[in-house]
């Protein structure tokens, strides 16, 4: 078994923390330096301060520029820092989810469904599931992109190799992978963000689409100009002049309620779009072969202007709005120009060119999103493999399968041959030998084949039918509703499914495990005998024997496999591997003296 990729996370952190370490000792320097300028400039004025505005301006000015520069150097020199940190944190979360420790990732546990086809029995949505396991997205977009995989896996042959494709490519490039995470992970996005920038951009513009509007803050610049210029040249009153600036800020209040709206509800929405333009860049930049990455790609140009250029526009204009919020320097601009308008009427131009594209560039940066979680899942199991598919029906053939969620270390692994339709292999077995853990195992990597990830196998082989399960029902009290009812309806729902013509892989725990023995009994029988009527294929685990003789009815179509537990004097043992054929050893018995509960003999 190929050990998992410790050493390159380790290279990483170990890296980063000494970046981090120059970065800091470098953000004190500045801070030093910043100080120092500042109080040369206030000693150079005091100094120098009856000396005319021909000394004190060098001597205190170019001080407070180089102060002004090392601001901006400062606010990189922390943002880089910001980044550094996130960078070993995001490296060690993968170090301690190599051995099993993922609780740091979202577990998508608000897209969990009792009444799901596979999902809720599968655990693959909550904590401690397989979402929580693949799941590296920095952006809800991403996130909801990777929990739809998940939920509705692919059907298509060449739907899954073309994600496959796209997911192998992305595999060696960790630089990339973890870059876009951390750019995402810089902002916490909020889940409704997509939906209100969705909104916003589907919304009527209000100013741009006036021509009188459009034209309002160029004239009034154009007559203040004339106006100050003419009482530069005496031509006119200085209070003329005054009176028409105050006239027309006051003028500009008429705009204010309205552009104060719109940043209220969308300003934070959109500058989120910042963020999305760093990652939309990197993506344009990466050069992109398998045909869905492409395809992707494709998505970000619009017009001749790439999405990125276009995204960091709208953002560099809603922070240019934020500006209002500083009162003299606002009304200074409003009182010239009318600034507040012509700054929204520039936001309404860019929703008018650009925004029928928003909505589809971010989806694309979620697929991507989802992708990169696919392919570090890769990168982290390089011993996975990925699974061939057949479009003859039905055919599900693999060697040492693996639950990817238990300790490599510690896992038995079994395989499972189906090779014609119908076709059932029915699993007994005593309590606790294995029968549920083999059951997810083979579901959980049917599932991953078929979402286009690599399953832990050694080989694997598949047709890519439509997964169904029923090994978790509950009874609903809200519903009045009984387990054995719940039960009842998951397998009509399969039923009806079957008859509709829809290919099926059915995975069964304990069929009609709410009634009585006899019940049981029969109806597991004739339920069985119904799917091959139906051309259906599956597995069955039961502890009833009896459905065992099942494959003397149809000794093509259905095949026993048990897992025993093997009792020796005093002492209980499971080797949790599967073997041919009907379960011999039994344990609750067993089991129930050593726990010291009387059994009557």
């Amino acid at each position: 078994m190929t050990d998992p990729p410790m050493m390159p996370y380790r290279q990483i952190i170990a890296q980063s923390e000494t970046e981090l370490r120059q970065t800091r000792r470098r953000i004190r320097g500045i801070s030093l330096m910043r100080l120092a300028l500042f109080a040369i400039a206030v000693v150079a004025a005091i100094v120098f301060g009856h000396d005319g505005w021909t000394v004190i301006l060098p001597s205190a000015g170019i001080p407070l520029l180089l102060y002004v520069w090392l601001v901006k150097r400062h606010d990189k020199w922390f943002r880089r820092k910001e980044y550094l940190k996130e960078k070993i944190r995001v490296n060690e979360q993968e170090l301690r989810a190599l051995e099993y420790d993922f609780a740091d990732f979202d577990s998508g546990e608000e897209f969990a469904d009792p009444t799901h086809l596979y999902a809720f029995d599968l655990d693959v949505f909550g904590p401690h599931s397989l979402f929580q396991y693949v799941n590296r997205t920095a952006t809800p977009v991403g996130k909801r992109h990777l929990a739809h995989w998940f939920g509705t896996h692919l059907e298509s042959k060449e739907e899954i190799e073309a994600r496959q494709e796209a997911v192998r490519e992305l595999t060696p490039e960790l630089e990339f992978r973890q870059q876009f995470r951390l750019l995402g992970l810089l902002y916490k996005g909020e889940p409704t963000d997509i939906a209100e920038i969705a909104a916003w951009a589907a919304s009527p513009t209000r100013y741009h689409s006036s021509r009188f509007l459009r034209m309002l803050p160029p004239a009034v610049l154009i007559v203040n100009i004339a106006c100050i210029g003419a009482a530069c040249a005496g031509w006119l009153p200085a209070t003329l002049a005054g009176g028409v600036f105050v006239g027309f800020l006051v003028a500009s209040f008429a705009f204010t309620n309205g552009v104060s709206k719109t940043q209220s509800i969308y300003g934070k929405k959109l500058k989120v779009l910042a963020t999305y333009a760093d990652q939309i860049l990197l993506a344009e930049r990466k050069e992109m072969r398998s045909p869905a990455l492409r395809a992707l790609k494709a998505e970000w140009t619009s017009d001749g202007q790439t999405a990125s250029q276009a995204v960091r526009r709208l953002a560099r204009l809603m922070n240019s709005l934020d500006q209002r919020g500083n009162i003299l320097m606002a009304s200074v601009l409003n009182g010239l120009s009318f600034w507040e308008l012509r700054q929204v009427t520039r936001i309404e131009r860019w929703k008018e060119e650009h925004a029928a594209h928003l909505t589809r560039w971010i989806e694309a940066i979620g697929e991507i999103d989802a992708y990169c979680s696919l392919a570090t899942f890769a990168y982290n199991h390089a011993d996975y493999v990925y699974p061939t598919f057949t479009t003859t029906p039905f055919r599900l053939k693999a060697v040492a399968l693996g639950h990817p969620l238990m300790d490599r270390r510690k896992c038995v692994r079994n395989g499972i041959d189906i090779d014609r339709r119908p076709y059932f292999i029915i699993i007994t077995g005593a309590n606790m030998a294995g029968k549920s853990t083999y059951l997810r195992t083979v579901g959980v990597n049917y599932l991953l084949a078929c979402v286009g990830a690599p399953v832990w196998a050694e080989r694997m082989e598949l047709y890519p039918a439509r997964l169904v399960t029923s090994l978790r029902t509950s009874d609903s009290l809200t519903d009045n509703e009984s387990y054995f009812f719940a039960e009842l309806k998951r397998l009509k729902l399969i039923i009806d499914k079957l008859e509709a013509g829809e290919q099926l892989f059915i995975i069964l725990d304990e069929i009609l495990k709410g009634t009585n023995s006899m019940d049981k009994q029969k109806g597991s029988l004739a339920l069985i005998r119904q799917f091959m009527a139906l051309d259906a294929n599956g597995i069955i685990a039961t502890h009833d024997l009896l459905l065992g003789t099942l494959a003397e009815a149809f000794p093509e179509n259905i095949r026993n496999h048990c897992f025993e537990a093997d009792i020796a004097g005093d002492e209980l043992t499971f080797a949790y591997r599967m073997r041919d054929g009907v379960a011999r050893n039994m344990n609750a018995c067993f089991l129930m003296r050593k726990m010291g509960i009387a059994v009557a003999e």
